[in-house]
C-alpha cells in the first residue's frame, strides 16, 4: 500500500496528465476498511488500487475534477442477517459518495447479468467473461487490457465495465 506522501504525488501527476483526455470514471468495489478501486475510459485502464477507506477518500478528492462519475458497487439485501461489517461498509458507501461530484450504484445482480448472463455467477466466472472480452492479463513486457488486476479489483473492473456499458450506450 502507498503511504499518504507517496499517494498524494501519484494522483497529483496522474491528475495533471488527465484533465485533457477522454472522459472517465472511477470504479469502487467497497469494503469495511478497505475498497478496490479503478478508472477506466472505456478502453483503457488509467490507475486502480487497493486502499483503506481513508486512501480511497483522498483518491476521490483528489480526482474530482478530472473523472465524471463514481460508480460503486452497492449493498442489496436478499433477505439473508447479515453482520456488523456489511453496514460499515455502507457507512462507507455514504462517505465516497459525498466527495463524488456524480455517482450511481451498481448491485451485483446488474454485474452478473451483464457480464455472464447468470445470477448464479461466481467471481471467477465474472473474472473470465472479462479475460474473454478483454483478452488475456498479458506480461509486464506486454501488458493486456487487465494486466495488474487481482483479487478486489477484478470486481471494480467489472464495476466499470458494467456501469460503462449501460450508461454509455443510452448516451451514443
Amino acid at each position: 500500500m502507498l503511504n499518504e506522501a507517496e499517494l498524494g504525488y501519484r494522483m497529483e501527476q496522474q491528475r495533471q496528465a488527465w484533465a485533457a483526455e477522454v472522459p472517465k470514471i472511477i470504479a469502487i468495489d467497497p469494503g469495511n476498511e478497505q475498497s478496490a478501486y479503478v478508472i477506466w475510459d472505456g478502453a483503457k485502464i488509467h490507475d486502480m488500487g487497493i486502499l483503506d477507506n481513508w486512501g480511497i477518500r483522498t483518491v476521490l478528492h483528489d480526482i474530482v475534477e478530472t473523472v465524471w462519475m463514481a460508480a460503486i458497487e452497492m449493498v442489496a439485501s436478499y433477505g439473508m442477517p447479515v453482520g456488523r461489517e456489511v453496514f460499515e461498509t455502507c457507512v462507507w458507501i455514504g462517505r465516497f459518495c459525498e466527495l463524488a461530484t456524480e455517482h450511481d450504484f451498481v448491485y451485483r445482480k446488474d454485474v452478473k447479468m451483464h457480464l455472464c448472463q447468470s445470477m448464479r455467477a461466481k467471481d471467477s466466472n465474472i473474472r473470465q467473461a472479462l479475460i474473454d472480452r478483454f483478452g488475456p492479463p498479458g506480461t509486464k513486457k506486454d501488458p493486456g487490457v487487465t494486466y495488474g488486476l487481482k483479487k478486489d479489483l477484478w470486481s471494480a473492473f467489472a464495476v466499470a465495465v458494467t456501469w460503462w456499458d449501460l450508461h454509455r450506450r443510452k448516451e451514443g
